[in-house]
């Protein structure tokens, strides 16, 4: 072969080799570029260099670059929540599987844990006198009370709770403070998700720029102006993540091709749609919808004065039937306006410490809402059309980005 480039077209037999390397080298390209525009589309989570110039919610500032994904964060998470609670939860739904009755029995413990101090305390603040009195067995018997009348207010409290779900609890807040507070959490998603055609665009990168590098190598044994490389570095970088970003998500649903030998294909994240499915419901609920995160979210979120209202007027239920036996005697020692006043800080108390013992719950609320298998179940069962429509879109916007950045990093390398 070398006789006859060098015989009919007068290539230098020594320079040969830089003829034949071209589509190996633009294999390389494609794979390194596909690899960095990757790596740069989730890093780095903060963004890196001085933040003189920058547009708002936009990666590339004049000296620096923050990851695409985590640039975006609150905006994602906010759209892949209102997609998720549009196509695969109803959170209302989910918190209707509580059972009160049941929600009271495991919470019985941090109860015994917290009335013992709030009764002794109280008391000993606003009746002393009479609470030193009192025979152990008449304060033990007051506690005993208090336990009594728990599982009724906690039955009460928790219908309340599963009825204004909506009014208490807002789940995309919950999202978007926790996936910008920690942006690696939507790293996580995304990455885990895709794992498979994050690996084919980078491996596409390598075929599809040898394929582009035989058109370079062809044009460039013709024409050898010193422009060709970085044109061609700049389109192979471009191409590639374009090519493999249309495989991974089209046709959306299974489209026969004839060739001979007709074959049904479908975009390759589509195809894996099962699996995508546990994966999304599995990190989702491990990650970011665990139980503490929604008590959290419930406690101290933008809703939570209606949440501590709720409680309140169940605590005030509580504390009457609580107080009720020794009414008589305490407006007898103190007055009936020190007598509310304790019921007041009695039910104060209640909801100040009733917070810090609901990690007994968790366990129980986690397996009877039940998220993994209902996002997991709801997200297999979608249409190729709405399963597509779950995730694609939430960093559709931003392609375009990846494509380019793609671009620019192959013309750097021909260059």
């Amino acid at each position: 072969m070398g006789n006859i480039l060098t015989g009919k077209y007068g290539v230098d037999e020594n320079e040969l080799w830089k003829y034949l390397i071209m589509p190996f080298m633009s294999g390389f390209v494609g794979y390194g570029t596909n690899w960095l525009a990757l790596k740069m589309t989730f890093y780095p989570l903060e963004f890196w260099g001085p933040e003189l110039v920058r547009i708002k919610d936009q990666p590339l500032g004049l000296f620096g670059w923050q990851g695409i994904i985590p640039t975006k964060a609150a905006k994602m998470a906010g759209t892949c929540t209102d997609l998720m609670t549009e196509k695969l939860i109803n959170v209302k739904e989910v918190f209707s599987r509580l059972k009160p009755a049941e929600f009271s029995r495991v919470m019985e413990p941090g109860l015994i844990s917290i009335m013992d101090t709030i009764i002794n305390e109280t008391a000993q603040q606003y009746v002393p006198s009479i609470w030193e009195f009192l025979p152990d067995t008449v304060r033990d018997e007051c506690v005993l009370k208090a336990l009594e009348e728990s599982p009724q207010f906690l039955t009460s409290f928790m219908e309340d709770v599963k009825e204004h779900i909506d009014d208490i609890f807002d789940l995309k807040h919950m999202v978007v403070e926790h996936c910008v507070a920690n942006k690696q959490l939507l790293n996580n998603i995304f990455m885990e998700c895709g794992d498979k055609e994050f690996t084919f665009i980078e491996v596409s990168g390598f075929y599809f720029g040898f394929l582009f590098g035989l058109v370079q190598m062809t044009i460039y044994f013709f024409y050898t102006a010193s422009w060709v490389l970085p044109a061609f570095g700049f389109v192979v970088g471009i191409a590639t993540n374009f090519i493999a970003l249309k495989i991974i998500f089209e046709p959306i649903e299974p489209t026969k091709i004839c060739c001979g030998l007709c074959f049904s294909f479908q975009g390759l994240f589509l195809r894996r749609q099962n699996a995508v499915s546990e994966i999304f419901a599995r990190v989702n609920t491990q990650q970011i919808l665990t139980t503490e995160n929604m008590w959290t979210a419930i406690l101290t979120g933008p809703k939570k004065e209606n949440f501590y209202d709720l409680l309140r007027a169940h605590t005030l239920i509580f504390t009457e039937n609580l107080a009720g036996g020794l009414k008589p005697l305490v407006v007898a020692g103190v007055g009936a306006d020190k007598f509310a006043k304790m019921k007041e800080e009695i039910a104060k108390r209640t909801m100040e410490e009733l917070p810090a013992v609901i990690h007994y719950s968790y366990e129980y609320t986690t397996k009877a809402l039940d998220m993994e298998n209902t996002i997991c179940t709801a997200m297999k069962g979608l249409s190729s059309h709405d399963f597509e429509g779950v995730l694609h879109p939430v960093f559709e916007e931003d392609e375009a980005k990846l494509i380019v950045v793609g671009g620019v990093l192959g013309l750097g390398v021909g260059v």
